[in-house]
């Protein structure tokens, strides 16, 4: 446990943080399972589905919760995904 105040006040502002950071990893997560478990006759559905995806993980990488490259690769490998069901 911490002892001096400034370490008190960085525990707070760090648990709050970590609470903004699961709740964005969570939605970045059900947005790609989404994606994934759309099947093949929902091409349209697939669509909005990877748009919302494509929003969340930038989202996501904007605030630093994952890399640009990670998002992009994520955004990449969806989309090769969808481009599959047609």
């Amino acid at each position: 446990m911490p002892i001096t105040q400034s370490a008190k006040k960085a525990l707070r502002g760090s648990e709050r943080k970590r609470v903004v950071n699961v709740r964005r990893k969570k939605k970045v997560d059900i947005a790609v399972k989404g994606v994934k478990s759309l099947t093949a006759t929902d091409k349209a559905t697939a669509q909005t589905a990877l748009s919302k995806a494509y929003k969340e993980l930038d989202k996501a990488a904007k605030s630093g919760l994952i890399k640009k490259g990670a998002a992009d690769r994520k955004k990449s490998r969806l989309s090769k995904m969808v481009k599959k069901l047609g």
